[in-house]
């Protein structure tokens, strides 16, 4: 007979929750790690990730019956026969979309920990400051200065390469040494940085690959094949980092193909008491209970699940009491920028496939610069020269043709920009009583658009590159907006934000749900803000934060 009964539920095996169950069972807990989708076992299941193109059927690209099966998928680059395994279902999970929101998710055992694009930045007190500052939405309940030691807990145990570079905005952390740049990019850096005595300034990407062993992760071996499943535990995954850590104590119990339908709420008490799981193979229902519940089911699906729990006292669902429960929904914006050639150098080139590039941290509004537009953005791009695909679209014949393509060809940079998206309580998700999915559950209802802030930055988020990379000489520079939708940046947060006041929010400082202080939501869904930089290590620091929090108050009884 299964036990059901455990000291804490974490809900998702994600990046967030991959981590609570880690912090949970090194302090002692006795922890149930539910998993919507199928398990995924380090090294073994990664069947892809040594495959050479030629291996697959279609070279790794796509084919018509993928898109069929895949209409959401299909918008962008995820949808490609190498990973397909790892991102869910369109037809077994769909959702209603009123404007067009691209949900890319990833049901299983490490979720999107497993093919994550990696960068990790620390956010600042200009974040942190930033909602109360502009008036915007609502506070933050917590500053840098809370945050900064579960940055310096989770860093070195991620494994995070990078330089420190002493930027207020962009603040420095517990690195491994970072990927350096290439002799195309540090020649653009020392130009770029003599341009604007510092002010903008191109830096190594700070990016979860290790460039030394750690706990039996090796090192980086630039394949940049990332996405595939690392077996060399190079790169930050749940299956790599975290689920190691909590296995080795003794007290995690895992459970794939367990969909949470309901957190269990007793109205006296004003606790949870567990949780409704649905077994995704049998359809059989189970309830587990615990005395503290960690919801880590990524941003959507966290606040889905709180929508459906409590009912019989808000009927808006666990958290609702405020009115800001499914509100709020924000990205990053991305898909802009420029890019153009360098000259003279074709006698230099680059070592492997480093699976990072650079950034320029935010430098608009912020130390006496001021734009139409509030918040600001960061750029990601790189610089390479060109392969042999470079002729694929060419018209040639003939021996010489052929040896010119096994010399590299011209060097080129460009980057795009990540640009904040601010919080706006018209964006938001709803129940979809209508529609339902493979098991029988209501939908998602996605009710999300970019505003004229978004819309005015993107400007300066094009021109701005261009403008740099000519002046530190490139040639030939365009620029490009490849249009945009809320979801493709994969960055989605807010809808159960944290707040000071449980009138205006959903989660106090410690993501306790207001409503119910055994609750804690630790994912996307958590935000406030979204500033520019990419979130996932601040959604670890956090998770970490709060589950040491949850511990001291349940050995206190106070939860």
């Amino acid at each position: 007979m299964q036990d059901t009964s455990y000291d804490a539920i974490v809900v998702g095996s994600g990046i967030s929750g991959g981590w609570a169950a880690k912090e949970l069972t090194e302090k002692g807990l006795r922890v149930l790690l539910l998993e919507r989708g199928r398990n995924v076992e380090h090294i073994k299941d990664y069947v892809n990730a040594t495959k050479a193109p030629w291996q697959y059927p279609h070279r790794g690209g796509r084919t018509r019956a993928m898109e069929e099966a895949y209409p959401v998928l299909k918008r962008d680059y995820p949808l490609n026969e190498k990973n397909l395994e790892f991102w869910a279902s369109d037809k077994d999970n769909p959702y209603t979309e009123v404007k067009r929101f691209d949900w890319f998710r990833g049901y299983q055992v490490g979720g999107k920990s497993l093919m994550w694009g990696r960068q990790s930045y620390r956010w600042s007190e200009f974040d942190f400051e930033a909602n109360a500052r502009d008036g915007i939405a609502t506070d933050w309940p917590i500053r840098y200065a809370d945050l900064a030691p579960w940055y310096d807990h989770i860093e070195p145990h991620a494994g995070i390469s990078g330089s420190l570079e002493g930027l207020p905005q962009l603040p420095d952390g517990k690195f491994q040494p970072a990927m350096p740049l290439n002799c195309g990019e540090e020649l653009v850096a020392g130009r770029l940085s003599k341009l604007y005595d510092g002010r903008r300034r191109i830096i190594p990407g700070r990016v979860a690959n290790l460039t030394r062993e750690l706990t039996g992760r090796s090192a980086c071996q630039y394949r940049d094949a990332c996405w595939l499943g690392c077996p060399y535990g190079a790169y930050f995954s749940t299956q790599s980092s975290t689920l190691p850590a909590a296995a080795k104590t003794g007290r995690l119990t895992l459970k794939p193909f367990a969909i949470v339908t309901e957190v269990l709420y007793d109205r006296d008490r004003k606790r949870a008491t567990g949780v409704r799981v649905l077994d995704a193979v049998s359809d059989q229902t189970t309830d587990y209970s615990a005395r503290v519940v960690f919801l880590c089911a990524s941003t959507l699906n966290s606040t889905w699940l709180l929508m459906r729990s409590a009912t019989d006292v808000w009927p808006g669902g666990l958290g609702s009491s405020s009115g800001e429960l499914g509100h709020n929904l924000m990205d990053h914006h991305f898909r802009v920028g420029a890019g153009g050639k360098l000259e003279g150098m074709d006698d230099r080139y680059y070592n492997g496939r480093r699976p990072t590039g650079f950034y320029i941290p935010r430098y608009r509004n912020l130390f006496g610069d001021k734009r139409a537009y509030l918040r600001g953005f960061g750029y990601q791009g790189s610089a390479g020269r060109q392969g042999w695909s470079r002729a694929v679209a060419e018209l040639g014949v003939g021996a010489a043709f052929k040896d010119s393509l096994s010399q590299p060809g011209d060097w080129s940079i460009g980057a795009t920009a990540f640009g904040e998206m601010l919080p706006n309580h018209a964006n938001r998700i709803s129940l979809d009583e209508t529609k339902r999915d493979k098991w029988g559950l209501p939908v998602l209802k996605i009710d999300c658009a970019t505003g004229e802030n978004e819309r005015s930055m993107r400007k300066d988020m094009m021109t701005d590159m261009a403008d740099m990379l000519e002046q530190c000489g490139a040639k030939g520079v365009y620029t490009y907006d490849n249009e945009y939708f809320p979801g493709m940046g994969i960055h989605e947060m807010g809808t159960a934000r944290m707040g000071r006041d449980p009138k205006t929010s959903v989660l106090n400082a410690h993501n306790q749900v207001w409503d119910a202080l055994n609750v804690f939501v630790t994912d996307g869904s958590c935000m406030a803000s979204a500033a520019c930089q990419n979130p996932s290590l601040t959604y670890m620091a956090l998770t970490a934060r709060a589950a040491d929090f949850a511990v001291r108050e349940l050995n206190r009884r106070n939860i």
